[in-house]
């Protein structure tokens, strides 16, 4: 089927993104040590983990659509925020505990073409879930955007009943800015600005 307006949109994306990448050497995920975690850049070696996460209901849940991924639709996934730095040089990172050195979630900036604002999200590994880890790794990723990417403002898209979200993201210090609509999904926005967080 032929679509020119939806060719002349992505047209217009890759030369956003061509002219942002034009300068830029490829990006390289720093690491960043909190108390308790390490994060640190996605990899090919992940892929079983994350997809054992995916494949799970309960994590899914409040999750996109909120359907499970198959393995194949994990690894694109995993791809997508892997070059999610390359884009936009900011992204998610691979969370390891430090006493263990086991994958234990990810967590970081994300903001896809659309999205309402740069959004710090985060998915933890189920066995971990009320030890802390989403926001110890959320609140590292908004210090690192604020500090090394000079944003402005960071946000949180959650869908109202993920009370565990919520919480998480009034324990970094985001506040409720909305009710908002993703596609058909009713989500709320949190957030916090640059300004807020230095507070």
């Amino acid at each position: 089927m032929n679509d020119p307006a939806g060719e002349k949109l992505i047209r217009k994306i890759a030369e956003s993104v061509d002219q942002r990448l034009k300068d830029r050497a490829p990006v390289v995920v720093p690491v960043i040590e909190t108390k308790r975690l390490v994060l640190r850049g996605l990899r090919a070696s992940d892929a079983a983990t994350y997809a054992g996460w995916v494949a799970n209901p309960t994590v899914m849940k409040y999750i996109g659509q909120g359907k499970t991924l198959s393995a194949d639709e994990a690894w694109r996934k995993l791809a997508f925020l892997v070059g999610h730095w390359q884009l936009r040089g900011y992204g998610q990172w691979a969370v390891e505990e430090k006493s263990t050195g086991r994958m234990v979630g990810r967590a970081g900036l994300h903001h896809p073409h659309g999205w309402p604002g740069i959004e710090v999200g985060w998915l933890v590994d189920p066995d971990c879930w009320g030890r802390g880890f989403a926001a110890e790794a959320g609140h590292a990723a908004i210090d690192w955007g604020f500090s090394e990417r000079n944003l402005e403002s960071i946000i949180s898209v959650i869908k109202p009943e993920n009370v565990a979200s919520i919480r998480v993201a009034e324990k970094i210090g985001e506040r409720f800015l909305r009710n908002d609509q993703i596609g058909d999904i009713p989500v709320v926005i949190y957030g916090i600005s640059r300004e807020e967080f230095s507070e």
